[in-house]
């Protein structure tokens, strides 16, 4: 298999521009990867607006310009030039399809028309308009008038029909001869006729012969058009205009309009208010809320609190053919490196990095969300240093294949399922608190950020651990109260502290209300993905509260947007994406790739190396005082109580704020720790007062916190 050896450079990374992490094994299918040279907004200086070329001996002020703006720019030309061309073949398209309905009617119409034309000479001939006339004379008994016109009758009659008689004949003798000598031109006639009798057969009540050619929703986009729209959005006075950055033009790919514009000054609105009256913006440009990109420029960019772009499509652009992910022909795949995700609207590559950070997906099912999962846990299946851990409450065929490759793998959520899930996140809670006993006692050196590093992963034996679960909802409902309460506890610990540790949460669920995943969960994780939801307030169950009302709202997208998404990565990064496309017979081969991998590189561990856990013999259970106390202590030898107190209240207010210091020292001793001694020195001022050291902690930790042979060596 041929590969090529792919660097994107800086790019869409969890929201933000970062650069990728050295280079990256891609293959040919991603060399189409945007990168900012291929953007078309160009970076300003913080305050400075770029002015106009000027025109000629115009003022421009007075004036305006003498071209218009898409004769003006080269880009604005060419993309104006096609759309044109695009309409004129849509239109020629239409009406040649229809070239068989429009010959029936003009038939129909010259049939009609031929009628009329008899009739017509009919009426000329025997001079019937008159007679109206001549029977009013002759019943006022008018006798003189009523002769006059009589004789005038039978004159014109007579006059007619014998014009009447040499037009017939004259027409005659002209068909034949021009049949003898020029027979080419008797079609042309015959075709002349025949549209001259559907003129004259034309329906008064019939506007026109052709139907009309629906050209599919275009947008007109000038400035005019923004400001109307800005002030009836309530984001401009009114006399006040937005200050045109960079003017309307075509996009360099040709499926839209950008431009990047300031709000004026004076008015109190910021680019933010922009951004989340998207929706009102886009009613008042006759569009659909999807065409529609509003996002600020940050001053990095040259941008600033009122600074923002916009992008508006010719069209929708989430519907389309799938775009195949380009994981499906590497041969290997590191984790720590950015995941190919998916484009957003403008068709930006979109890359996400989850080492440290945790994931969750979420919205109506049959939308994607289970194969959006699926394409960050290829990453984990390709990297043969990864662990995978997998649970499918749902107990399909939909991840049937990680089997193969998966460490621990349950599916469905029956009573069996249901204590090998409680095990196997028992054995995730040991393995994290073993990591931390050993990434704490690291060197600063070492280990300068606390928190594994691929040079720590590799020397100590601790991979990424990769936890998938998909249908969460299943697992809390089948629980009884006590697991329930057990299950969440256990993954919020996962959550706060795993990441450090190398742990990445991968979880799935439906409509994620209080009760099916409760929100202590989901608040602890950082990256959030939603496929369409009902409405506003499922899709903040799914994004965080109050990303809705700031633009990040999935409930904006349509049945027909199949593995489009809404996908947040921060406080107010955000971005709507077609994920890429990996089909479930896809995903089987790359599970047995996987296998293959860790076969060559001898890492098979687990339940898909026939090591299944035993169920019957639970591991050991560590409490959460515990680990909750070593990780507010984790840069620290020793600590004094009150300290310690504040520590874990900041950590887990919930659980941890009513904590006082007898009720911690009962805790910790239920928990197994022995304090060498109540008081220690601590602080900057290294004063002598109660409290506790690491040491004592971390001599509670049981030796043995998994049964698999691959644990991690000691320091």
């Amino acid at each position: 298999m041929t590969q090529t050896t792919f660097d994107p450079g800086p790019d869409a990374v969890n929201g933000t521009v970062l650069p990728f992490r050295g280079p990256h094994t891609f293959t040919d299918l991603v060399t189409d990867v945007t990168t900012p040279a291929d953007d078309p907004f160009p970076t300003w200086p913080a305050d400075t607006t770029p002015a106009p070329a000027p025109v000629a001996e115009v003022d421009e002020d007075e004036f305006g310009p003498v071209l218009p703006p898409w004769l003006r720019d080269r880009n604005a030309f060419t993309g104006t030039a096609r759309k044109v061309w695009r309409r004129t073949k849509f239109k020629a398209c239409f009406h040649g399809l229809r070239l068989p309905v429009y010959a029936f009617r003009w038939t129909r119409r010259a049939v009609i028309g031929l009628g009329r034309a008899i009739r017509i000479g009919w009426i000329w001939a025997f001079d019937l308009e008159g007679r109206q006339l001549r029977r009013h004379t002759a019943d006022s008994m008018l006798g003189g008038e009523y002769l006059r016109l009589r004789e005038q009758h039978h004159r014109r009659v007579k006059l007619r029909l014998w014009s009447a008689l040499g037009t017939t004949l004259t027409s005659t003798l002209a068909l034949a001869i021009g049949q003898a000598f020029a027979p080419e031109t008797m079609p042309g006639a015959a075709l002349a006729a025949f549209v001259t009798l559907g003129i004259v057969g034309r329906p008064a009540d019939e506007s026109s012969l052709l139907d009309t050619a629906i050209v599919p929703l275009s947008v007109e986009l000038t400035s005019e058009h923004l400001n109307t729209a800005f002030r009836a959005a309530g984001l401009l006075g009114k006399e006040a205009e937005v200050v045109m950055v960079q003017p309307i033009m075509r996009d360099a790919m040709d499926i839209g309009y950008t431009c990047v514009l300031d709000l004026p000054k004076g008015g109190g609105k910021k680019a933010a208010d922009v951004v989340a009256a998207r929706d009102t913006l886009a009613a008042e440009l006759g569009i659909d809320e999807v065409q529609l990109m509003v996002w600020r420029i940050r001053a990095g960019e040259g941008g600033h609190a009122a600074r923002l772009g916009m992008w508006v499509a010719d069209d929708d652009p989430y519907i389309g053919g799938k775009t195949p992910s380009p994981m499906l022909d590497l041969d290997q795949f590191d984790v720590w490196q950015p995941i190919p995700f998916g484009r957003n609207a403008r068709g930006k590559f979109i890359g996400l990095m989850l080492m440290w950070e945790s994931m969750f997906f979420g919205g109506l099912p049959r939308r994607g969300k289970t194969f959006a999962q699926r394409i960050t846990a290829v990453a984990a299946i390709l990297d043969p240093y990864a662990r995978i851990y997998c649970a499918d409450g749902k107990g399909g065929r939909d991840w049937k294949a990680v089997s193969r490759v998966a460490h621990r793998y349950i599916t469905g959520a029956e009573n069996e399922a249901l204590k090998a899930f409680m095990a196997m996140l028992t054995e995730l809670i040991n393995e994290m608190e073993q990591r931390f006993r050993l990434i704490n006692g690291l060197s600063d050196e070492v280990c300068p950020e606390g928190k594994l590093t691929p040079q720590i992963a590799q020397r100590y034996n601790m991979p990424p651990i990769f936890i998938i679960i998909d249908e969460l909802q299943e697992y809390f409902s089948s629980l009884d109260q006590k697991g329930k309460e057990a299950a969440l506890e256990m993954l919020c610990r996962l959550a706060r502290r795993g990441p450090a540790a190398g742990f990445i949460l991968n979880l799935a669920s439906q409509r994620p209300d209080a009760e099916s995943v409760p929100t202590k969960l989901r608040e602890m994780i950082s990256i959030r993905f939603s496929v369409q939801c009902v409405d506003k307030a499922s899709s903040d169950m799914v994004l965080g509260k109050g990303k809705a009302a700031i633009g990040a709202d999935a409930s904006l997208l349509s049945a027909e947007h199949k593995g489009v998404g809404v996908l947040v990565t921060g406080p107010a990064e955000f971005d709507t994406v077609r994920t890429d496309y990996i089909a479930l017979p896809e995903f089987s081969v790359l599970c047995e790739k996987g296998r293959a991998l860790r076969q060559a590189h001898k890492t098979l561990t687990g339940d898909a190396a026939g090591k299944l856990a035993d169920l019957a013999a639970p591991l050991v259970t560590i409490p959460a005082i515990l680990t909750d106390a070593l990780s507010v202590m984790r840069h620290a030898a020793t600590m004094h109580t009150t300290d310690l107190l504040t520590g874990l209240a900041t950590l887990d207010d919930g659980t941890w704020g009513d904590l006082t210091p007898d009720t911690l020292a009962d805790a910790l001793a239920a928990a197994g720790v022995i304090r060498s001694s109540k008081q220690v020195r601590a602080g900057e001022r290294n004063e002598n007062l109660a409290g506790y050291r690491r040491a004592d902690l971390e001599a509670a930790l049981p030796a043995a916190y998994t049964p698999d042979a691959t644990a991690p060596e000691a320091v």
